[in-house]
């Protein structure tokens, strides 16, 4: 079998992307290493134990790897950008985690590809499924594999059809004539950094053109990833983030004609902007039943309801003064601090002072 049906395998299979990387270290280790040392993984350290190094050959995860099929399955619905929000009264899910988890769908696809690769290939084939969770540098290969060049947001961008692409990879045992990288075309364009509010895009050096996205300082990071208290001097830039964050992609010139998705799977589970009043009121059982199959989950209850409390003190409105005073009330210590730190922001905001 070769590169050429095994795209096309991938593709019949609802990938909108498809490429071959060779399944070999990459210079981009070097970067990810620096990255690392920096400090700029936060408090991630998934991204930093021994499976750090991991990532450094694809071969540590599949020895007999000789080829890489790298995916992008198109998300993108029409509903409004982030960038558009401006009712205070509503929280801002990121775009990725309004439908399905794509752990789940696009894993699914890929074990289809490996399932009907190996029906031409014989059972000596040997392949691994890796979406997001396996130690592999997954935007580095797709890169290699021609489906777009990392742009200064550190997410690939495709031409035309932009960024808005889960990525998966399937490892193959098989030798595959690789496809090349596109030329980087972000040029000098600066919008993703100076949108964001947080300043988490940074140079990899002084005078750099190539950057890094410094967790320490991501709103995503914040509201997913970190546990426990978010810093003070942090919760201003969130906004009324209570998930993730989409502007650096909402702001990319390359997004502005990006098609959109016909799997129903990623169709918002709940609006885009919920009620932030309603996100408050959510019981445990009930936000387990509505984000189940949903990335959010990752949140996890008690974070939920302190990103929903630092969402609210961010808007100054002393609508919320009654909901953040139940909310101080509650059983987890992380969750009635923020309320009512929340509650004091909003009183410094209503003071004026």
């Amino acid at each position: 079998m070769d590169a050429l049906r095994v795209k096309q395998i991938a593709r019949e299979c609802g990938f909108e992307l498809a490429g071959i990387a060779p399944a070999v270290p990459l210079a981009d280790f070097s970067a990810y290493q620096q990255w690392a040392s920096e400090g700029m993984a936060g408090a991630m350290g998934y991204l930093t134990d021994y499976r750090q190094q991991r990532r450094e050959d694809p071969r540590h995860l599949l020895p007999e790897a000789r080829s890489m099929l790298c995916v992008g399955k198109l998300y993108h619905t029409p509903q409004p950008l982030s960038t558009a929000f401006q009712d205070d009264e509503l929280g801002w899910i990121s775009r990725y985690a309004w439908g399905e988890d794509y752990h789940q769908i696009v894993g699914d696809a890929l074990r289809r590809v490996e399932a009907m690769v190996r029906e031409g290939c014989g059972a000596d084939l040997q392949a691994k499924v890796c979406v997001d969770t396996a130690p592999l540098l997954e935007r580095s290969y797709a890169r290699m594999a021609g489906l777009g060049w990392i742009g200064k947001n550190t997410c690939l961008i495709h031409e035309p059809t932009g960024s808005w692409y889960f990525l998966g990879a399937l490892l193959l045992s098989l030798d595959l004539e690789p496809d090349a990288p596109p030329p980087d075309r972000c040029g000098s364009c600066t919008r993703c950094i100076d949108a964001c509010p947080t300043a988490a895009i940074v140079p990899r050096a002084p005078g750099e053109r190539e950057y890094f996205v410094d967790a320490r300082a991501c709103i995503s990071y914040y509201t997913i990833e970190k546990k426990g208290e978010i810093p003070p001097e942090a919760r201003p830039g969130i906004g009324q983030h209570v998930f993730g964050c989409d502007i650096c992609q909402d702001v990319c010139p390359w997004n502005r004609r990006a098609p959109v998705t016909e799997d129903a799977r990623f169709q918002p589970l709940l609006p885009p902007a919920p009620p932030l009043e309603r996100l408050a009121a959510i019981t445990e059982a009930e936000f387990r039943g509505l984000f189940q199959h949903s990335p959010v989950s990752r949140a996890r209850y008690r974070g939920f309801l302190r990103n929903v409390a630092v969402a609210m003190g961010n808007t100054g409105s002393a609508r919320y003064l009654d909901v953040l005073e139940a909310m101080t009330l509650n059983a987890d210590a992380v969750v009635a601090q923020h309320a009512g730190e929340a509650i004091q922001r909003i009183r410094t905001a209503m003071s004026g002072s």
